[in-house]
């Protein structure tokens, strides 16, 4: 992995105005998991398909989730952090 100039912090993926952080803390079954938001609630995402089968999601993985509009607690996986990537978040305070 090369490291950028600058003490090797890469410019990471940020949530967008309707994206919230979450870490995967319960694998489901039938391309479903549930995660613990940042904003503190616990939801059932979904895994789409255009990142099934390409991404592999984990217990303890840090994701972007997309909340659905009509059912707060559920919502659609949007992007998965690599393990150096969500330890950069963690340090810079982003995520706990």
């Amino acid at each position: 992995m090369s490291e950028n100039e600058n003490g090797g912090r890469k410019d990471l993926r940020m949530p967008d105005d309707d994206e919230v952080f979450a870490v995967v803390t319960n694998m489901l079954g039938a391309n479903r998991v549930k995660v613990r938001c940042a904003d503190g609630v616990e939801r059932t995402a979904r895994i789409p398909g255009r990142m099934q089968k390409r991404i592999w999601i984990r217990e303890d993985d840090v994701v972007l989730v997309e909340p659905w509009d009509w059912q707060d607690e559920k919502a659609d996986i949007s992007w998965r952090y690599e393990k150096s990537e969500a330890d950069q978040l963690r340090r810079e305070g982003h995520i706990e």
